[in-house]
């Protein structure tokens, strides 16, 4: 089993090497942020809610206010600007326990999410590398305590 995984992995870590993500200034003046979100919460509220298994339990932790945040673009990842909030979700599994937290990272602008890293969408390891990285980037660094 592991043999047969080994050439994903690899792939994968090449992938992540290859992946570099630092902004330039000139990148961030770049383009147009618009205003500020003024109902972000509700907006990734709204998203959370249909994706959680059980999102009336969940624990849904806003560890910023939206900052401005421009993601490059990699061969994993496509170009990404607006606004950006890091939220730590911990939800229920299917056997009704709690998992433990996880980062998510979420791009506003107008007022809609336009791109999510990390979560139920984008439960992979390029997805939890970028929510960690872009929480970090806000302030937000994830910690897993156990």
């Amino acid at each position: 089993m592991i043999r047969k995984l080994f050439p994903v992995f690899a792939c994968a870590a090449m992938l992540l090497a290859g992946c570099d993500t630092t902004v330039t200034k000139q990148e961030m003046t770049s383009v147009d942020y618009g205003p500020r979100p003024e109902r972000w919460k509700e907006e990734i509220r709204g998203y959370l809610g249909i994706r959680l298994t059980d999102p009336t339990a969940a624990i849904v932790e806003f560890r910023n206010e939206p900052q401005q945040l421009f993601q490059k673009k990699t061969p994993v990842r496509a170009q990404q600007w607006g606004w950006a909030v890091c939220v730590w979700v911990n939800d229920k599994n299917r056997a009704g326990a709690f998992d433990g937290f996880y980062p998510m990272s979420f791009v506003l602008r107008d007022e809609k999410i336009v791109a999510v890293n990390g979560g139920p969408d984008d439960a992979n390891v390029i997805g939890a590398r970028y929510a960690r990285e872009q929480c970090a980037q806000l302030g937000a660094p994830f910690i897993q305590l156990r």
